[in-house]
């Protein structure tokens, strides 16, 4: 075979083999192929598609390029969340302290910041020490001491889908369902899991803008799952507003905290709550839905969940003491009020537009590799649904260079829609598909 034949092939639209598909990949995780090669074939699967068929293929061929973990000694059922991106996002640092609390091994792989979405593993290290490059025996530790581990994706596990992600964020390709699917499945499927709860995103903030594109890549990856002989379940959520409040990794952080001790934002915490109560359910920690909202509430207000934070931030080498002392996380020099140019009720908020601004300030990276900021980012002062008046606050910037920040200024500006009618908040919860 040859890559160049592959690549036409995908070029003019048609069905690659599984030899096909796992030559490529095993090429160029060898370094056989070339990045432009690869490329080349990656905007071609964007502009062409894939097949469930091939999606499978594809994602076998990345599951398989590395180890594939069991942790079945554990004894415990073994479950995991992934979220396909937004700005805002902390569910990951709520619902694994939870979840574990409530007696279910929660293996968390997680990524870094891409394109305008925050990573899960930035917001992670803004505490101090904490390590997330745990190897894989590091992990299996940890996962019996506490219960949950988050770590980033090692060389271990799915190096196809480590490499192939990192260019998939230069080539323009990120938002492409069928490669979208098999880099998450990839490695959740190497994680040793027994089942996997999705927190599939749709809006101005998401990879995906539409409700019936999220629910096509949710069923895809339902798919992916079952052929695989786990359990999978859908959550369809609204990102055409940033997730909570806070943008930016340490500012996250302490809203997460917040939430772990029941005083986070109403719509971080009610999304919280379902996800935790599809993972402890599905963890068989309760029988159905409703018992598993109540066992996410009783881990909260109990102060268990706060208190398995504390375990997983100190057995990950983190300083634990970040959690009662927010002053111990980086903080950002400087602050700019972001004001309302007009009076109205905030009709709409190109939530892509704030995580742009964010970026700005430095707290997001224009490539893979690219440093962040940990200290830097915004709260949202004002959602949809709001009524403001002119010269009142809309989002707060915290910056350490000054260098972007008018820019991020005016990015938030034309990121807001002011309407003169009352306006009702966007439904955060679209769909579960099961």
């Amino acid at each position: 075979m040859r890559a160049v034949d592959i690549i036409t092939k995908k070029r003019d639209g048609r069905e690659l083999t599984r030899d096909e598909i796992g030559f490529i990949v095993r090429g160029y995780t060898e370094g056989e192929v070339a990045d432009y090669q690869m490329a080349a074939w990656l905007m071609a699967v964007y502009l062409r598609g894939m097949t469930r068929a091939e999606t499978l293929a594809l994602t076998e061929e990345m599951l398989h390029s590395g180890a594939v973990v069991d942790f079945s000694s554990l004894g415990r059922p073994r479950v995991d969340k992934h979220s396909t991106g937004g700005v805002g996002d902390k569910t990951s640092l709520v619902v694994a302290p939870v979840v574990a609390a409530a007696g279910v091994i929660v293996p968390m792989i997680s990524g870094r910041a891409l394109a305008h979405s925050g990573g899960t593993l930035d917001k992670l290290e803004a505490i101090p020490g904490f390590r997330t490059d745990l190897s894989l025996s590091e992990f299996r530790s940890v996962l019996e001491k506490t219960g949950a581990a988050l770590i980033g994706q090692t060389a271990e596990i799915a190096p196809a889908d480590r490499k192939i992600y990192a260019l998939r964020d230069v080539t323009a390709t990120v938002e492409c369902r069928p490669l979208m699917a098999a880099s998450i499945m990839s490695k959740k499927m190497a994680e040793g899991i027994n089942g996997l709860v999705l927190d599939v995103k749709a809006g101005s903030g998401a990879f995906i803008k539409t409700e019936a594109e999220a629910v096509e890549l949710a069923r895809l990856m339902i798919d992916i799952a079952r052929e695989m002989e786990k359990e999978a379940v859908a959550l369809i959520t609204d990102m055409n507003q940033p997730l909570g409040r806070a943008v930016g990794n340490s500012l996250e952080v302490i809203e997460a905290f917040e939430t772990l001790r029941g005083r986070g934002p109403e719509d971080l915490n009610t999304l919280c709550r379902e996800l935790s109560a599809e993972m402890i359910v599905m963890g068989r920690a309760a029988g159905d839905i409703e018992e598993g909202r109540h066992v996410y509430d009783e881990m909260i207000g109990s102060g268990a969940a706060i208190e398995k934070m504390r375990e997983i931030i100190t057995h990950q080498g983190g300083d634990a003491r970040a959690i009662d002392d927010y002053e111990l996380l980086p903080r950002a020099c400087h602050e700019r009020i972001v004001r309302a140019q007009a009076s109205g009720y905030v009709e709409a908020i190109d939530a892509k537009a704030v995580g742009h601004a964010s970026m700005l300030l430095g707290a997001g990276r224009a490539s893979i590799d690219a440093p962040v900021d940990l200290s830097v980012g915004l709260r949202v002062e004002s959602r949809i649904g709001d009524l403001v008046a002119s010269g009142s606050p809309i989002v707060t910037l915290y910056f350490n260079d000054e260098a972007n920040v008018e820019e991020a200024a005016r990015v938030i500006e034309g990121a807001y829609t002011l309407w003169p009618h009352a306006v009702a908040p966007p439904e955060l919860i679209k769909e579960v598909l099961r």
